[in-house]
């Protein structure tokens, strides 16, 4: 019978985060993949011809860089492999008409390009990157950190000292407001405005969640300071460092093996129980898994009948379409400045996002997707062979369950088969040729994953859900996953909760990961 330190269920950012933090400090880790490769939503494949290399969902490592995680672990890390590559204009949008708003990674730029759009909106933008700036030690703190502690009531408290209690709660009533209210009120150009609206379903949210706005600044402020970086090779890549430091550093990543469940004693987790039958104890449990899994399965015979009913009150978002194109040579934008722009938007702005997300939170195949393109091999030309290129399409408003099709072209019997995931594939093949020149004559092949195909992969990604949960404010902060939860800790002693589902939720940043190997020693 194996006996470590520490057992990690599955080998997504958090898993590995926390993993890489407590092999460096000695603990004897082990974790443990149900799939046959690492790295959860880090995947890299041929999807759609030999040598064209896509990142079949996470692709862009901005919040890792970002993060207090890669903080500690660049040297190490960057040893192992890990290498981002940049460009200067992480982000554009383009509307239905041709007009492109190109964000850069000057901040001066970026105010003169937008004061020639709409009098006044750089200045504004620069007041609100700047306001995330100034606010970065408080907010990010809040954004990352364990909230429910000394330190976070400590940092509230001096907040409250600096800008009194009234300024404070001014402070907190400007963050909840939504992005349709930030950017209706704040912005005089609808290109702008249309540039910041798609960006905040990447965070599981809409134009009118409350405290949208907030992300979609931070968003803005990120991606000026740091770019949409992509690691060199494809996000796999990343994986491999990871299992480079924890194996040097005497740590261990199984794959194919599924825990069936996690072994408690007298009200503590003392290892798990696979598949196969095998027994592995350890000294604590992590557990990067959706609620249902945790709840539903690995505790099955041990958990709380209230957290048993608060895991299965637990609200699953949109799910997430992919598309990967391989194309003959890079594409020709019927827009300017284009060619080298890490991620690109086609939407028509607010009410175009809100409605395409609207629809598929009801159930319906979106009329009007709104689309995020990414062009990898303009960062990183390894990825194709020379010459030819790659699109990462990533459509975040597809429904998880199917009542029917908002354009009422496609038929479905209300399940994401084959012939439906072809046909909305269509449909966004369609928007996306519309904007660039002779598209059909450059498409080499093409490969879409629906919802279903994502779940497959991953049972985490429930419902084709990326977002490990609805990140509503109910569901988010110190009530992720629960109304009643403390820093991923759980009734069973000796286990902790990690993963997207846990606060900060989503994202490749790794904090929950990240704040239980700090909790822990690492």
């Amino acid at each position: 019978m194996a006996q470590v330190d520490h057992v990690i269920i599955g080998t997504g950012i958090n898993a590995l985060v926390a993993g890489a933090l407590l092999s460096r400090k000695g603990k004897k880790v082990l974790l443990l993949e149900r799939e046959d490769r690492a790295g959860g939503c880090m995947m890299t494949a041929e999807a759609t011809l030999p040598g064209f290399h896509h990142d079949v969902m996470a692709a862009t490592f901005v919040l890792f860089l970002t993060s207090p995680a890669y903080a500690e672990l660049a040297e190490d890390l960057g040893r192992h492999g890990l290498e981002f590559c940049h460009t200067a204009h992480p982000t554009a949008v383009v509307r239905p008409g041709g007009q492109a708003t190109v964000l850069t990674m000057d901040r001066a730029a970026n105010v003169a390009a937008f004061n020639g759009q709409a009098a006044g909106d750089g200045d504004r933008h620069a007041a609100d990157v700047g306001g995330i700036e100034a606010d970065a030690p408080f907010l990010f703190a809040l954004l990352g950190g364990d909230l429910w502690s000394r330190s976070t009531a400590k940092l509230l408290a001096g907040q409250a000292w600096k800008r009194g209690l009234n300024g404070l709660k001014s402070w907190i009533g400007e963050a909840l407001i939504p992005a349709r209210g930030w950017l209706e009120t704040a912005y005089r150009s609808e290109d702008i405005q249309a540039l910041w609206a798609p960006w905040v379903l990447h965070c599981g949210l809409t134009p009118e969640s409350t405290y949208s706005g907030q992300m979609a600044k931070v968003v803005a402020f990120a991606l000026e300071a740091a770019g949409a970086p992509v690691v060199k090779g494809g996000s796999a890549r990343a994986v491999e460092a990871f299992r480079g430091l924890i194996e040097e550093k005497g740590g261990e990543i199984r794959t194919g093996v599924d825990v069936d469940r996690i072994l408690v004693e007298r009200g503590r987790a003392v290892g798990v129980e696979t598949a196969g039958g095998e027994k592995i104890m350890a000294g604590h449990v992590l557990a990067s898994v959706a609620p249902g899994q945790l709840y539903g399965r690995l505790l099955r015979d041990n958990a709380p009948e209230a957290d048993k009913s608060a895991a299965g009150a637990f609200r699953h978002g949109r799910g997430d379409f992919q598309l990967h194109f391989a194309l003959d040579s890079h594409p020709e934008w019927l827009s300017e400045g284009l060619d080298d722009v890490a991620l690109i938007h086609l939407s028509d702005g607010i009410d175009a996002v809100s409605k395409s997300a609207n629809e598929a939170e009801r159930g319906m195949i979106p009329e009007v997707p709104t689309i995020c393109v990414g062009q990898p091999h303009r960062l990183d030309p390894t990825r194709c062979p020379e010459g030819k290129a790659i699109l990462w399409l990533q459509i975040p408003d597809a429904p998880r369950m199917i009542k029917g099709d908002a354009k009422g072209e496609i038929e479905t019997d209300g399940t994401w088969d084959e012939a439906t995931r072809e046909a909305f594939a269509d449909r966004i093949e369609a928007i996306l040729s519309a904007h660039i020149k002779d598209f059909d004559k450059i498409r080499l092949a093409r490969r879409a994953y629906s919802p279903a195909d994502l779940q497959a992969m991953n049972m985490n990604l429930v419902g084709g859900d990326p977002y490990g949960g609805q990140c509503g404010i109910d569901q988010f902060f110190v009530f992720r996953p629960f109304a009643g939860s403390r820093n991923g800790s759980t009734a069973v002693k000796g286990l902790t909760h990690i993963g997207a589902s846990t606060h900060p939720g989503p994202g490749l940043g790794g904090g929950s990961g990240f704040n239980a190997a700090k909790r822990l020693g690492g």
